[in-house]
């Protein structure tokens, strides 16, 4: 690649363009919406599609066994975090919030 020579205002218009981006990466986990969403909308679909019974392959069965386990990990932060910062206490949960697992 060759050298490419930019002049100061163009740099300085570059630097503008990339702030924004640099800013939404800053304000959190902009992608975490749409990964749960993925999960979500592929986990109810193989589970439409799975017979009653039907057996998976072992490293199936362990894939989904660490998935949930992971995913009940964040969520019990998650909803202890949200509980905290709202300084709400026990009695203000319904059953429909809590999870309940490893």
């Amino acid at each position: 690649m060759k050298n490419i020579i930019v002049t100061e205002e163009q740099l300085a218009k570059v630097i503008e363009k990339i702030k924004p981006i640099k800013e939404e990466e800053k304000q959190g986990s902009y992608m975490a919406k749409q990964q749960l969403f993925t999960i979500a909308t592929l986990a109810y679909k193989m589970w439409e599609n799975m017979e009653d019974g039907e057996q998976l392959e072992d490293w199936m069965e362990t894939k989904i066994a660490q998935s949930e386990s992971s995913i009940i990990s964040v969520v019990k932060s998650f909803m202890y975090d949200e509980v905290k910062n709202n300084q709400k206490g026990m009695d203000t949960l319904g059953f429909d919030d809590l999870v309940i697992g490893a």
